[in-house]
């Protein structure tokens, strides 16, 4: 395969086969098929859980916006008077007006395993009948972003699940990498961008942790770091009680171009030199921003060592020469990349990343460059 390259893009999905046909007759797209979940199966094929962003290709109904959501097995829309929201960001709208800030999305989203062959460069099967939708109130905006980490005989995926009643981390358990049970709610409100490390620490489940807010405190005026959300870390007896850790994590740092925003990207992988990590840094610009993928690195006898942090420079930026195939499906008015699985494949990792918001990119990279 190619060092970098697009594996699975919106038109690869079969909307004939999608959850949402279940109440949804009018038209719809594939806004996006991106940020993939990866792991590898006992097989030694690699799998991807690619979050599918399905939209309605006419939102606009006179003068209301629609919105899809699911509620009790099915999927219904939602109306909304054009005059009463913000549409600037593409990917949502706000609702004008309201005591808090209160979104609807242009799209929802659910997650489709993709198989792919045991060096990623190609589609073995796509298993429609295995997909991941909303199956609770708390659920009904979508399920997004999933990262999974094989511990033991278990794979775990930890999703955003999207709702009125809450924005949580939810998860996903499966004995054989491919089929999964939901296990619930494991984070509350606005703690997203889950990582679990793939391997217990004394015994011990740990997991990196983003949570969100509407205030964050300002550091002293020679401190390197500016407020804002952070990557923090948890610990777990089961996987599904955790506990926040004291020692801080990755912080954004007022030199680094991701001094708007950090999030996890994926899973911990431990390696000779300790835990690693590619997180996601946004620089501010417009509406959404430029993300771009970073690494760290982790103690591994005790992770809340963070042993190096590569800021300066990303591993991953956005390549605009992998998109102009599909440029006319862009809607994102900023560069963005959102690494979101990695797999050791002997000299080199091979990462798995959303490209644009838009399909799944895979690039190989040498390890050398991680030391």
């Amino acid at each position: 395969m190619s060092d970098d390259q697009l594996i699975f893009r919106p038109d690869d999905v079969d909307l004939t086969r999608s959850p949402l046909r279940r109440g949804i007759a009018e038209p719809t797209f594939v806004l996006g098929a991106f940020n993939p979940g990866m792991t590898r199966l006992p097989s030694g094929n690699l799998l991807l859980m690619v979050r599918v962003a399905e939209a309605l290709s006419q939102p606009i109904d006179g003068d209301h916006v629609r919105a899809i959501r699911w509620e009790d097995g099915t999927y219904v829309l939602d109306r909304y008077p054009v005059d009463q929201v913000d549409m600037t960001d593409p990917r949502q709208f706000a609702i004008r007006g309201a005591a808090h800030r209160i979104l609807a999305l242009t799209s929802l989203s659910w997650l489709l395993p993709v198989e792919l062959s045991p060096d990623g460069a190609k589609i073995v099967a796509v298993h429609y009948d295995k997909v991941i939708e909303p199956a609770a109130s708390w659920q009904d905006y979508g399920v997004e972003d999933a990262r999974i980490s094989r511990i033991g005989d278990r794979w775990y995926i930890t999703t955003c699940s999207v709702s009125a009643e809450r924005h949580s981390t939810t998860l996903h358990i499966s004995d054989n990498g491919l089929d999964y049970r939901l296990a619930g709610i494991i984070l509350d409100h606005q703690n997203k961008d889950m990582l679990f490390f793939e391997g217990l620490i004394d015994g011990r489940f740990m997991a990196l942790t983003r949570p969100l807010g509407e205030v964050y405190f300002a550091y002293p005026s020679n401190s390197p770091f500016v407020g804002g959300p952070s990557i923090n870390f948890a610990t777990s007896p089961d996987g599904l009680h955790w506990k926040p850790l004291e020692a801080p994590g990755i912080r954004a740092r007022k030199a680094s171009t991701s001094a708007m925003k950090v999030g996890g990207g994926t899973p911990p992988i431990l390696t000779d030199q300790g835990w690693l990590t590619l997180y996601h840094g946004v620089e501010r610009r417009d509406a959404v921003g430029i993300y771009r993928s970073f690494w760290a690195l982790f103690d591994a006898k005790d992770p809340t060592k963070i042993l190096r942090i590569e800021d300066d420079a990303a591993i991953l930026e956005a390549n605009p020469s992998l998109t102009a195939p599909i440029a006319h499906q862009m809607y994102l008015p900023t560069p963005v990349v959102f690494s979101t699985g990695i797999v050791d494949q002997g000299d080199h990792y091979l990462i798995a990343s959303g490209e644009a918001d838009l399909a799944c990119r895979m690039t190989r990279i040498s390890k050398e460059r991680f030391r």
